[in-house]
C-alpha cells in the first residue's frame, strides 16, 4: 500500500504513463531506452506499492485495468500540479513579495518628496507584488516604531543614538531663523545678539535638533513638535523660532515672514533607518537601494 510518495515512486509513475500513452511495453522500449523485461520489472514495482493491478498484458494484448484507468488520470492531475508548482516556484525565486511599511517624516519638501516617488516607481519596475504602507509621524514616533518592529524603514532627522538602529545620510535640509510680520524685529536690519536674547523663542523637544541651533538664548512660552505648530507660533509675532526653509518660503514671499539676518542657519541631515537586528527582507534590501538611489542623483 503507497503511504508515502518518494522519488521511486513519481519515477515509476512516469513510466506507468509512458508505458500506457505507448500503447504497451513492447512499443515503450524505444520511448524508455530500456527492454521491455525491464519495464515489466518496474510495472510490477509500481503494482506493489500501490497493492492492486494496473493493467492486463499478455496473448489479448495491452489494457487497463479500471483502477488503471482511475490512477492514470490521478497521475495526470499529479503531474500537472507539479509543472505548475514548478513554474510558481521559479516565479517566486525572482520575485519580490510581502509588504513594506515605510515612515516619513511630516511636512517634507517637494522636491524630497518628488525623490521619494522616483524611488517608488523605480521599485514598481522591479519584479514585485509587494504592498507598500507610507506612515507619517514625528522622528521620535519613527524611531519608536522601528524599535518596535512596527516599521522596516523610516526617513527622518534622527539622532542617531540608537545603537539597535542603522542610519544612512540622504539629505540636508536648511534650517533659518524666522520671525513674523508682527514681531518687533521684523523691519530691524541687523538685530544684535541683545535683542534677541530678549525674544520668547519656540522651543522643540527635539533636542538633538535643539542642540545645533545657533541660537539657544531667550525665555520661551511656546512648545511644539509639528512645524505647521511653530509656524504658527512665529506668525503671531510673539515668539521666534526655526523653520525649514522650504516651509517658511510662501510666507516669506507672501510678507507674513523673514528670515533674520546673522549667522543663524543651520542645517540637518535627513537619514534612511532600518532596525540593524532585524534581518532586512530582499523587498526591503530593494526599496532601500532604489531609495539611496534617488537621492544620490
Amino acid at each position: 500500500m503507497l503511504s508515502q510518495l518518494r522519488d521511486l515512486d513519481l519515477q515509476l509513475l512516469r513510466l506507468f504513463v509512458t508505458v500506457v500513452e505507448s500503447g504497451g511495453f513492447s512499443a515503450a522500449q524505444g520511448e524508455l531506452g530500456i527492454g521491455q523485461s525491464t519495464i515489466s520489472t518496474q510495472m510490477a514495482k509500481l503494482e506493489t506499492r500501490l497493492g492492486f493491478r494496473l493493467c492486463e498484458r499478455g496473448k489479448a494484448g495491452f489494457r487497463l485495468t479500471p483502477k488503471g484507468e482511475q490512477v492514470l488520470a490521478a497521475t495526470r492531475k499529479l503531474f500537472a500540479a507539479i509543472e505548475t508548482f514548478k513554474g510558481e516556484a521559479q516565479g517566486m525565486a525572482d520575485k519580490l513579495l510581502g509588504e513594506l511599511r515605510i515612515g516619513l517624516s511630516e511636512a517634507l519638501s517637494d522636491e524630497v518628496l518628488q525623490r521619494i516617488g522616483e524611488a517608488i516607481g523605480r521599485f514598481r519596475q522591479r519584479n514585485q507584488a509587494v504592498q507598500i504602507e507610507l506612515v507619517s509621524a514625528m522622528p521620535a514616533e519613527l524611531e519608536r516604531r522601528l524599535l518596535q518592529d512596527q516599521l522596516q524603514l523610516a526617513i527622518g532627522y534622527f539622532s542617531g543614538s540608537q545603537t539597535a538602529l542603522d542610519y544612512q545620510p540622504l539629505f540636508d535640509e536648511r534650517q533659518r531663523l524666522y520671525c513674523g510680520r508682527q514681531h518687533p524685529l521684523f523691519d530691524r536690519q541687523t538685530p544684535s545678539a541683545d535683542d534677541l536674547q530678549a525674544c520668547d523663542r519656540v522651543v522643540h523637544p527635539y533636542r538633538f535638533i535643539a542642540a545645533d541651533e545657533p541660537w539657544q538664548g531667550g525665555s520661551s512660552s511656546a512648545r511644539c513638535e509639528q512645524v505647521e505648530g511653530s509656524l504658527a507660533f512665529i506668525l503671531s509675532g510673539a515668539h521666534l523660532g526655526y523653520l525649514p526653509e522650504h516651509i517658511a518660503l510662501p510666507w516669506v514671499e507672501r510678507g507674513g515672514l523673514r528670515a533674520l539676518p546673522g549667522k543663524w542657519d543651520f542645517t540637518v541631515q535627513f537619514r534612511l533607518a532600518s532596525h540593524r537586528g532585524h534581518p532586512a527582507s530582499e523587498a526591503q534590501k530593494a526599496f532601500a537601494d532604489d531609495l539611496l538611489d534617488a537621492f544620490g542623483e
